[in-house]
């Protein structure tokens, strides 16, 4: 498979998924966005991963919502409306991301490298793990560039952090060290940059040591509570792939 702005690379039961656009500091256009569909459609019916990794090409994890056209003369009200403008078809492809990598069976690790704003720090909530550098800081400015945050990452946050938090973090849009966002349950681990590619590693790899069967099905099941589902719906927990 071919991909411009995503690299996808695997190595024994890991793969790494690496958000390509540095130039533009990650951010998530439409080309970006499908190029994740693509690589997550594929990743889905990989019977050679059991533990996925995604992270973004230095210097950041993502810069969220990547937006044409802004600049910094632009007044509030100017830039609102691009922003405004461009969630409809943002938060389309947006979802349908979050949702596969969200459902992938196999085991997910955000390796957040730098800022994760917005929808950047949104993909890491669709992640099982998230491990991140001590210098990382993740924010969502949605409210003050006048659009309201989607319904899959304000129902992450809320399934994650609770109902107050949410409302902290998602109205108040002010930024969060990665050491904050540990103490408020939405980081795992914060690690100096430099050996971040190896904890997240060493913890893949570990996990992809594991048996297969339970550790897909406990995901599953995992999953299916936090959402207030059955665990037991067929589909949810069985007829995974074999990774033996």
């Amino acid at each position: 498979m071919t991909l411009e702005h995503v690299a996808l690379e695997r190595r024994g039961w890991v793969a790494t998924l690496t958000l390509n656009r540095p130039d533009r500091r990650n951010s998530l256009s439409d080309p970006l966005l499908q190029d994740l569909i693509a690589a997550l459609t594929e990743l889905r019916d990989d019977a050679s991963s059991r533990v996925v990794i995604l992270t973004g090409a230095d210097p950041v994890f993502s810069a969220g919502a990547d937006a044409p056209g802004i600049s910094a003369a632009m007044t509030p009200e100017e830039r609102r409306r691009v922003f405004g403008a461009r969630k409809t078809q943002f938060r389309r492809l947006f979802e349908r991301v979050t949702t596969l990598l969200e459902d992938l069976e196999q085991v997910t690790i955000a390796a957040v490298n730098g800022h994760a704003v917005g929808g950047g720090w949104g993909l890491t909530l669709a992640c099982d793990f998230r491990i991140a550098a001590e210098e990382a800081q993740v924010w969502i400015p949605e409210v003050d560039l006048g659009v309201p945050l989607g319904v899959a990452s304000t129902t992450r946050f809320v399934r994650l952090v609770g109902e107050a938090l949410a409302k902290e973090i998602i109205l108040g849009g002010r930024r969060y060290s990665a050491a904050e966002a540990k103490a408020m349950g939405l980081v795992h681990q914060v690690v100096p940059r430099a050996q971040l590619p190896k904890v997240a590693r060493e913890y893949a790899e570990m996990l992809a040591a594991k048996p297969w069967e339970p550790l897909a099905k406990v995901k599953a099941n995992i999953n299916a509570i936090a959402r207030a589902g059955n665990p037991a719906v067929p589909g949810q927990i069985d007829g995974f792939l074999p990774r033996e």
